[in-house]
């Protein structure tokens, strides 16, 4: 039996990278630097302003200038939230089945909420989640595992009968420090903690219409 489904949110629901991407090579493109192209900042987008600022300025939060940067680069991506995002390629299908068979989801991301409820709204999906859980709704973020008992709690849910997909081996450290099955989106932006294989999730998928296999 599955109680519901959780999903992370950048690289596995949603393709954040390109507004995430132009915010940075916005900064970059300030400061005489050539732009980074997506397949690059792909890799680091799931570890939102950080991962970006380290890829673009090799910027660490001990460098004097990292907070200023960081406070421009959120800046730049309020400006442009959600004018290339989109839903990955079969999200929008496993969504449906999910609502057609009453298998409540949610949503569990590190990204804070200023920018995770906009989006969500503009992709049509805030009225449709169970809940939605942000980087700053727990006193703890991935791969902490409150932020994904606070999503099971809210739904009513047993972790032991949820699933959660993410792109990020926070997502599956969280996942088992909460008792939830982890499964990797192997199509979302994965980082550089090596190989997914490795990371110790139950399954992982290439689509997300696999998710129905384990429904």
């Amino acid at each position: 039996m599955v109680d519901a489904i959780l999903f992370d949110f950048d690289g596995t629901i949603a393709d954040t990278a390109p507004d995430l991407g132009h915010a940075l090579n916005r900064q970059r493109i300030n400061r005489g630097l050539p732009s980074l192209p997506i397949s690059i900042i792909r890799t680091q987008a799931s570890a939102g302003s950080r991962g970006l600022l380290y890829l673009g300025f090799n910027l660490v939060p001990t460098h004097p200038e990292y907070e200023l940067m960081r406070e421009e680069f959120l800046q730049f991506y309020t400006e442009r939230l959600c004018h290339d995002t989109c839903l990955f390629p079969g999200i929008a299908d496993i969504l449906d089945h999910l609502d057609s068979s009453n298998i409540p989801w949610g949503i569990v991301t590190n990204k804070p909420s200023r920018f995770t409820k906009p989006i969500v709204q503009s992709l049509g999906l805030i009225n449709r989640a169970a809940c939605i859980i942000s980087g700053d709704d727990t006193p703890h973020t991935k791969p902490h595992p409150e932020p994904l008992l606070h999503a099971c709690n809210q739904i009513n849910a047993k972790p032991a009968n949820c699933i959660y997909l993410g792109d990020d081996i926070r997502d599956v450290k969280a996942s088992l420090a909460a008792g939830i099955k982890p499964i990797v989106a192997r199509y979302g932006y994965l980082g550089n903690d090596g190989p997914p294989e490795s990371w110790g999730a139950d399954h992982l998928i290439d689509h997300p219409k696999e998710l129905t296999h384990y429904l």
